[in-house]
């Protein structure tokens, strides 16, 4: 049980540069998340994964890595982190790190000692062209902010490199079997101080043809050397993927139990987001029915935001003009022509009852949650920041100085606080919803803890259940422990749905937005408020 404890978890994404400063240089660092740990407990989180903190000139968020085996001096050093990671598992937390095996940055040693050319043993670890290729922008991400092209001249070694994203971050030839190994050895250092896997970043790049440069055999058995080297170095560590493709295409990324452990499911995202601007279940439904079935030890990670853009590439134009109309009207709230730049709760226009049904559809379609830092308090985005730094402002902790983040006069200029409207740290914080029993804080942490005493949420076998109202998505869900069942009110008005299940004995609400009548087992008749959600739950019984 305990290897597939990823099943039944809740994770919590924390950039630790944002999270908390202990020693007042303006910085977030591993004491201070370490300091925290007991709120992330009583949030009811058991799973840390941590954004990228290893040395870096900082150019993307800490994605353009300069040493895999540094730590960010701003943020800690070996002994803080290893005190953090003895600490979080003391309290019952599993600690996932970013692995950034695309690329690298241009100041990283390999891509410096490259740069002699074929001489060195490095050249081979990145992907070069003595001349401009013919097809310069076959797969650019960012547009014109990674200037249109996905090479880059360079002028020592008189050739261009190939970049996925930033002209800053040379990728990876993982066609070298050189360059597997480097990434190996460093899953092996990190998994020796104590993590339980990695979240690998832009997992479908990694093996995917650049420049001309060819796999020997199929690309995917790069993936499962990594399953089979993390497997025999620590038993229950995981690799969690961020894959954003279609439905169709996860099983080849999980094989057959052989490669990942977990995906991001970036399709449910997208139609999450188009239900809840169509104020309709049919997007949902329709995207649960395209869903795969999944083996007992494969799962996908279920978010509403990520670090990142909060892309739509899996909508068709029409669809995604829908969601932005509704969530993101404005041109600046828009980032490279597919995605949106804000974060949950302004989208959501701040309304608790629509929150509230999108927080529960989070903790409830299939697979395990993901929460992003600030994410349990409603905070909110600065859309005067540049690109994708709308929604990686620090923490708000309180209503003091600089949100309670820091005691540092001035804040890091790297870093953003939101200090003006609904959404400025005098008004969201974390201390003022503590105190507050009705606040999205304790709502959070009821729903999170509620959320790990119904497994079968995470492993059970489910289906959509037919009701006789349109707006409503219900769904069951059975383990040989229990069943349990998930409905959500998409619409505005009051609904009175019947569903049909058999052994309904027992079957009890364990969390809704309201106390609801309890439910009629005979007449198998629920109802819901606007925007209402229920989820309910039954115990086989016990031998």
């Amino acid at each position: 049980m305990s290897k597939l404890w990823y099943k039944n978890a809740v994770i919590y994404s924390v950039d630790v540069a944002k999270f908390l400063d202990s020693d007042g240089n303006g910085v977030g660092d591993f004491n201070g998340l370490k300091h925290r740990l007991p709120y992330l407990v009583s949030l009811g989180i058991n799973c840390i994964w941590l954004l990228p903190f290893y040395d870096s000139p900082n150019l993307d968020n800490g994605y353009d890595v300069r040493n895999f085996y540094q730590i960010d001096s701003r943020v800690g050093d070996f002994g803080t982190f290893v005190e953090f990671v003895d600490a979080a598992a003391e309290m019952g937390i599993r600690i996932l790190v970013d692995l950034v095996a695309n690329h690298t940055s241009t100041e990283h040693p390999w891509f410096q000692e490259a740069r002699n050319g074929k001489s060195s043993k490095y050249y081979d670890y990145y992907i070069w062209s003595k001349k401009k290729p013919k097809k310069p922008n076959d797969e650019v991400m960012f547009g014109k902010e990674q200037g249109n092209s996905n090479w880059k001249y360079d002028q020592k070694t008189k050739a261009y490199f190939y970049h996925t994203f930033y002209g800053h971050q040379p990728d990876l030839n993982m066609t070298n079997p050189a360059v597997q190994k480097e990434i190996m050895r460093i899953m092996h250092f990190w998994l020796k101080l104590g993590i339980s896997g990695f979240r690998i970043d832009a997992t479908e790049h990694i093996i995917r043809e650049k420049g001309g440069k060819k796999f020997q055999n199929d690309p995917h058995e790069v993936f499962r050397t990594f399953h089979k080297f993390v497997e025999n170095h620590r038993k229950d560590a995981i690799l969690l993927a961020e894959v954003d493709t279609e439905p169709e295409k996860y099983q080849s990324f999980f094989g057959k139990e052989d490669q990942m452990y977990m995906l991001f499911n970036f399709y449910l995202n997208n139609y999450t987001w188009l239900a809840l601007a169509e104020k309709s279940p049919k997007p949902l439904i329709k995207a649960l029915k395209k869903l795969p079935k999944f083996s007992k030890k494969e799962q996908m990670a279920v978010f509403l935001r990520n670090h990142d853009e909060l892309t739509l590439e899996r909508l068709t134009d029409k669809e995604r003009q829908k969601v932005f109309t509704e969530f993101a009207p404005e041109e600046n709230m828009r980032i490279y022509g597919r995605g949106i730049r804000r974060r949950a709760a302004p989208m959501l226009k701040n309304q608790r009852e629509q929150m509230e049904l999108a927080y529960s559809l989070m903790f409830t379609l299939p697979g395990t949650p993901v929460l992003r830092y600030g994410q349990e308090i409603g905070m909110g985005d600065d859309l005067s920041l540049k690109e994708r730094n709308s929604v990686r402002t620090v923490m708000q902790w309180s209503d003091s100085k600089n949100a309670g983040f820091t005691d540092a006069q001035t804040l890091n200029k790297e870093y953003s606080l939101i200090s003006e409207g609904e959404f400025g740290y005098t008004k969201t914080n974390v201390n003022d919803q503590k105190r507050d029993s009705n606040s999205l804080l304790n709502w959070t942490i009821r729903a999170a803890n509620i959320r790990k005493e119904c497994p079968e949420f995470g492993w059970g076998k489910y289906h959509l259940l037919e009701t006789n109202s349109k707006d409503v998505l219900a769904i069951h869900y059975e383990t040989d422990e229990g069943m349990a069942v998930a409905l959500h009110n998409f619409s505005e008005e009051k609904q009175t749905v019947q569903i049909h299940l058999k052994n309904t004995e027992n079957l009890l609400d364990v969390f809704g937005n309201k106390k609801y009548k309890k439910f009629d087992q005979k007449k198998q008749i629920l109802e819901l408020s606007a925007y209402g959600y229920r989820w309910l739950r039954k115990i086989n019984a016990m031998v």
